[in-house]
């Protein structure tokens, strides 16, 4: 059994329980997911199934997507309301100086990653030291922030929601927190629903109640995605059988004859009745298309 299962994580659990639960339903070990999804957070969770789980470390989409709540005048430990409350503020933060601050962390930004993350220092996770009440300064990592946008805000409330579109490894509550203090009232996160993930919307999921439906209706197979729709945005091509056994033995096929231009890049690669075989990255210097990662049977 080989695909990607899209679930809509509900919160209170974590990726972990949303895989070991896909783990049960499916009764296979070989699941992992695409990224890690706090237990507060919701949304878009790709679970790779099987052979997909190969496809981990050479997903062509990276990027994720995110409508997040802050809530200004209250600073936690670990960044979101779950936490333990560090201090509040009587300070009112006006819509404009929001809209002013956007641009500081939109592109390129640095951050530092929560003391309760999964972000590993000297081997042991951050959450890990956070739990025997050790703090340490946490590393400052590059992410880039492609758009931030505010949706809408409450004065009264003091809460705002965002749309954000971020590289992998983003902190939402980082960038939550650094705000806050950049307006100097504080700010945790409570609420975050992850939109898109690996190219796929939250419209493509289903619950995991449902997954459990189709579970016991001996179904769930039916919700796999084909593992080729994570590389929708590569060129294909079709190779004959011979070339499909020489490729699937780990042998470089000729750009000539595949009729591919000598350019560096990454292709879908078929056989002639439509099976996915893997992915085939093209070496310039040489004119092949090697195998970069074989998703077929052997």
């Amino acid at each position: 059994m080989t695909g990607i299962l899209l679930i809509d994580k509900p919160a209170g659990i974590t990726s972990f329980d949303a895989v070991a639960e896909a783990r049960r339903l499916l009764n296979t070990k070989k699941i992992g997911h695409t990224g890690t999804l706090d237990p507060m957070a919701t949304g878009v969770l790709p679970l790779l199934v099987g052979r997909a789980t190969r496809a981990a470390d050479i997903l062509p989409r990276s990027d994720k997507m995110y409508l997040a709540g802050f809530k200004f005048g209250v600073a936690t430990d670990t960044f979101d309301i779950t936490g333990k409350v560090l201090e509040r503020s009587d300070v009112k933060v006006e819509e404009q100086q929001i809209v002013e601050l956007l641009p500081k962390y939109t592109g390129s930004i640095r951050q530092r990653p929560p003391m309760y993350s999964a972000v590993k220092v000297g081997g042991v996770r951050l959450y890990e030291l956070a739990r025997k009440g050790e703090e340490i300064e946490t590393p400052e990592r590059e992410v880039e922030v492609f758009s931030l946008s505010l949706i809408e805000f409450d004065f009264e409330e003091q809460a705002a929601l965002f749309q954000i579109h971020c590289s992998k490894g983003t902190y939402i509550r980082s960038l939550c927190s650094d705000m806050g203090k950049d307006l100097g009232c504080g700010a945790a996160l409570n609420f975050l629903l992850r939109t898109m993930a690996s190219g796929f919307g939250i419209e493509d999921c289903i619950t995991l109640e449902r997954a459990r439906e189709l579970a016991r209706e001996g179904r769930l197979y039916e919700a796999l995605l084909p593992l080729d729709r994570a590389f929708g945005d590569l060129p294909e091509v079709f190779v004959t059988a011979g070339q499909g056994k020489r490729f699937i033995n780990g042998g470089s096929l000729s750009c000539a004859r595949l009729e591919l231009p000598c350019e560096y890049g990454d292709f879908r690669v078929y056989s002639e009745d439509g099976g996915f075989l893997g992915i085939g990255a093209v070496d310039g210097a040489s004119g092949e298309l090697k195998v970069k990662k074989l998703f077929c049977e052997i």
